[in-house]
């Protein structure tokens, strides 16, 4: 037995396994979706939002089998953004890394908020959000193998609430599951997909960290395709029975839907241990988006796209620490200036670009790279443009107007350089 070997400067340790890949994706993926997009699904489609899973699922599982080989073919940090500068050039991976990067903070900021809604009176809402991105962020700079670690006590906390919640949805009915919500329509339904693919956006947390999977090529098409079959299933779970016992109308006018259908059952208990559940699905998300974007973070400054200080590697953790830093600052200037709704949309629109590239890198691999017909990559570019412009006015004019602030910041870089 011989211990592993010391990665080299500057570089991350190869330290998770395929379980860990599994619990850091669906950490991700459960605190993002059951307990912060159900909400305005509900308020854009009735209950038209299961069609909206269902397609939002679909679109998901389109862009995981491209992210999968892709990661199997460059087995190192950066996700899409790496695939998008190998496969399309420069541009097109920078547009992928700066929309992951911006949209996945705005994550952070919505896990964050739904963490302490579900945990806190809503006076100490914004100050116990901002306290845990702090939190959090210093145990992501001790090193990924604590990250998983905190990431897997997390997930079972959170999955054993759900389990509560789905038994008390199907056997209990609240008043207002009588009154009648937004009638569907197709606007709707897509809207709600568009909100739903919030939740299904974890899977990405997995091709980002391909630089501290073992046997990458192997452990990290079978993590995403793992973590994308159990987050639907529960997800399906949770959005039927939440409807039997508060209706669409209910669903929809909840900020904390799922304590809505533990309240259903006239007791104080089941409550408590729900709001425990999504405070914990919450932090795991939250605790893994740090860990996803600080590694793009840290690929974009190899190549000098964001700023080179960001790709230091701390010499003891092996993590990118400034750059994980420098996120928790932005993530808490965020908390203290926006809300809910208005950073799931804002996300949405940044990550369903990210997988319009990864889709349009997925199309170029050669038949010897590809694992899935290329005609699922297709479906996948398509399904992320339709979800894109079917997301409110104002999150689509604050991602291009902040898309448009990265491209302006790579120009003149460029040209100082020249």
């Amino acid at each position: 037995m011989t211990a592993p070997a010391s990665p080299p400067p500057g570089a991350l340790a190869r330290r998770l396994n395929l379980g860990d890949a599994v619990v850091i994706g669906l950490g991700s993926m459960i605190g993002a979706g059951i307990f912060a997009s159900f909400a305005p699904a509900a308020a854009a489609a009735g209950a038209g939002l299961l069609i909206g899973l269902v397609l939002a699922g679909f679109i998901a599982f389109c862009n995981a089998t491209s992210s999968a080989q892709l990661a199997a073919q460059y087995p190192t940090s950066g996700g899409t953004y790496v695939y998008g500068r190998e496969r399309l050039g420069e541009w097109p991976g920078f547009v992928a890394g700066w929309s992951f990067v911006v949209g996945k903070t705005a994550s952070s900021a919505a896990m964050a908020i739904t963490f302490a809604t579900y945990a806190v009176p809503t006076v100490w809402v914004k100050p116990v959000a901002i306290l845990a991105v702090i939190v959090l962020t210093v145990v992501n700079t001790l090193g990924i193998t604590r990250t998983a670690l905190l990431t897997r006590i997390l997930v079972a906390v959170a999955l054993l609430a759900l389990t509560l919640a789905v038994v008390i949805g199907f056997t209990h009915t609240a008043a207002s599951a009588t009154t009648p919500g937004t009638p569907p329509t197709v606007y709707g339904v897509l809207q709600s997909a568009g909100f739903l693919f919030f939740a299904f956006a974890g899977y990405a947390r997995i091709a980002t960290m391909g630089e501290e999977v073992v046997d990458p090529a192997r452990t990290i098409p079978r993590a995403i395709t793992t973590a994308l079959t159990i987050a639907l299933v529960v997800y399906t779970l949770v959005a039927v029975s939440a409807l039997h016992a508060l209706g669409p109308a209910g669903l929809a006018s909840s900020p904390a839907p799922l304590s809505a259908v533990a309240d259903a059952t006239g007791a104080d208990w089941p409550g408590i241990v729900i709001r425990i559940g999504a405070a914990a699905a919450a932090l795991g998300a939250l605790l893994a988006m740090i860990a996803g974007i600080g590694r793009t973070s840290l690929a974009m400054a190899r190549n000098r796209d964001l700023p080179g200080s960001f790709a230091a590697v701390h010499p003891r953790f092996h993590v990118p620490y400034r750059a994980e830093l420098a996120l928790g600052l932005v993530v808490c200037v965020l908390v203290a200036v926006t809300d809910l709704r208005g950073a799931i949309g804002f996300s949405s629109f940044g990550v369903l670009l990210y997988y319009f590239v990864a889709n349009l890198s997925a199309w170029t691999q050669d038949r010897s790279r590809r694992r899935y017909p290329r005609a699922l990559a297709v479906v996948g570019a398509v399904g992320c443009l339709v979800l894109v412009v079917t997301l409110p006015v104002g999150a689509i004019v604050a991602g291009i107007v902040v898309l448009a602030v990265g491209v302006g910041y790579r120009v003149v870089r460029l040209r100082v350089a020249r």
